[in-house]
């Protein structure tokens, strides 16, 4: 014992002890020491030696024999190679107890025999110890495709959409969470890239309701759908991504996605009394002679968007909301627009007739006009009659629309819904919108300023444009005096008035524009020749 003993600090003091001895009976009270002396010369005595115990280099030492025992604990991990699943299994941590092992190593030093002194060592398990049936759920759902759809799909609906096994080990997520007072690890697609993913798709998704369309049979005065209603829907994220991953932890891999449906107000079987949608209350008719091809195109194609639809009651009926994309690919052609201070070509131009004809409708029927924008320039198309002539009691009264940015709105404020309906005669060149509804007694009257501070157009533009040939002239837009109109209307209601209201419009001067070919002569002579590029008088 003695090496040991003094690896750990551990030693006798023979000095020390026989100064010990020799004190014995020598201090203290004289008749208790007389009477020591006296009993130690007969019987002997014993004294305790002098031992010297150095804590510090007891610890150090078992500090050393802690470096061999102590290991870390060892969570349970699983990771990805690629798309490979690797699960480490977890491992019991230990660690040994120093100053409970050093008061076992005192008292066993103190003895002065040999012996054993238990090292005090502390197990600690993982808090995750297996993963193994995680990790085989994370095979589970790298084993193939997902494929994502529309709940009760048909044809014409979005989807489906397939994700490969790249790509769902990419989104793979490994979640541990604490479970009274132990963890669970938890295994599927991760909530936040899959939200990323089932966001986009929602675009795709979601649609609102849509009502039947009708038109009203005026001999039987009854309803008949053209088109039929569509339930809407709406995709619940957060529900689609707690069904995708139950779906992948049961081994399947084609999911449907949780949408909620939401009914249309009305149904194809709606009937017009229900509805009170009884009589004609509104129509007009405007004209559009002299129009392209391509503008004809887009009035029609502009105007058949309106055919059929129905306008709640206290509705705001939003124009815009129903032109979608004015694009070639939803049946629109290039014609002239005006943009930017030009009259240039651009696809959709012809829209304006039709949300012209729109707002006289509404003007006449006496409903309350919530946003309406002119066109920066008198546009003779819209002041057209049945013969062809121009009215310039009609100046003041168009409407544009370039949704989102312009918008033309009317408030549907009877307790009726409205019937509208849009009827193209291209050989006649005319547009005849139609409302049908119950009359509430309702009727319009309006007076114009017509054209006032006129302001003369300024003087033709001349371009060249190197497309042109030699001595061609071509007009690509036309003379338009500048004026301020203003049209007051006034709506009654069972012969008292209902409100009144004024539509204030001011024109800007138009200059006409024409382009010559590069090495055209005198290219204002030879177009006033041509009768191009006038001033209007």
């Amino acid at each position: 014992m003695g090496r040991f003993a003094r690896r750990v600090g551990h030693g006798f003091r023979p000095t020390a002890s026989a100064n010990a001895a020799y004190q014995f009976g020598r201090s203290g009270n004289p008749f208790d020491a007389l009477s020591s002396q006296t009993n130690a010369s007969g019987f002997g005595a014993d004294v305790s030696p002098v031992i010297l115990f150095d804590q510090r280099v007891a610890y150090g030492y078992l500090q050393n024999i802690a470096a061999q025992i102590d290991q870390p604990v060892v969570e349970a991990s699983l990771h990805l190679e690629g798309t490979n699943v690797v699960a480490q299994p977890g491992q019991i941590g230990r660690l040994l107890n120093l100053d409970a092992t050093l008061i076992y190593l005192g008292a066993q030093l103190q003895t002065f025999r040999d012996g054993e002194t238990p090292l005090v060592v502390a197990e600690a398990a993982p808090r995750l110890a297996d993963v193994s049936s995680q990790a085989e759920a994370a095979r589970q759902i790298l084993s193939q495709p997902l494929t994502i759809t529309v709940p009760n799909y048909r044809a014409g609906d979005p989807g489906p959409w397939s994700y490969d096994i790249p790509v769902l080990a990419n989104m793979l997520g490994v979640n541990v969470v604490d479970v009274n007072g132990g963890a669970e690890m938890h295994v599927g697609l991760n909530p936040d890239a899959l939200r990323l993913t089932l966001n986009e798709l929602k675009t795709y998704v979601d649609r609102q309701p849509a009502n039947a369309r009708f038109i009203f049979n005026d001999v039987t005065s009854q309803l008949e759908a053209i088109q039929a209603s569509n339930v809407g829907r709406a995709m619940d994220v957060e529900a689609s991504i707690r069904a995708i991953n139950e779906a992948l932890l049961r081994g399947e891999h084609n999911v449907a996605l949780v949408v909620d449906e939401r009914q249309p107000a009305v149904a194809d079987t709606a009937a017009g009394a229900e509805l009170g949608v009884t009589q004609l209350v509104a129509a007009h008719t405007t004209y559009f002679y002299g129009s392209s091809t391509e503008r004809i195109q887009n009035i029609s194609a502009a105007a058949a968007r309106y055919h059929g639809v129905l306008v709640a009651p206290n509705e705001i009926f939003s124009m815009g909301a129903y032109l979608g994309d004015v694009s070639l690919e939803n049946g629109f052609a290039e014609a002239l627009i005006i943009y930017g201070g030009r009259t240039i070509k651009g696809v959709g131009g012809g829209v304006c007739q039709v949300s012209t004809t729109l707002f006289r409708t509404v003007f006449e029927a006496g409903y309350p006009v919530i946003e309406r924008y002119p066109h920066a320039y008198r546009v003779t198309y819209y002041e057209k009659t049945v013969s062809g002539a121009n009215d310039p009691d009609l100046a003041g009264m168009d409407a544009t629309v370039y949704f989102p940015l312009v918008d033309f709105k009317f408030h549907n404020d009877t307790p009726y819904w409205l019937l509208m309906e849009t009827y193209v005669d291209v050989a006649a060149r005319k547009l005849t919108w139609k409302i049908y509804s119950t009359s509430d007694g309702r009727s319009a009257t309006w007076e114009t300023t017509g054209p006032v501070n006129i302001v003369p157009a300024s003087a033709p533009i001349f371009e060249e444009n190197p497309d042109l040939k030699p001595n061609e002239i071509k007009q690509i837009d036309y003379a338009a005096q500048g004026a301020d109109v203003t049209v007051t209307r006034t709506v009654w209601r069972n012969g008292q008035i209902y409100f009144t209201d004024q539509f204030q419009t001011h024109y800007q001067p138009w200059s006409a524009i024409c382009q010559y070919g590069s090495g055209t002569e005198n290219p204002e002579k030879k177009a006033k020749k041509d009768l191009l590029c006038l001033s209007p008088n």
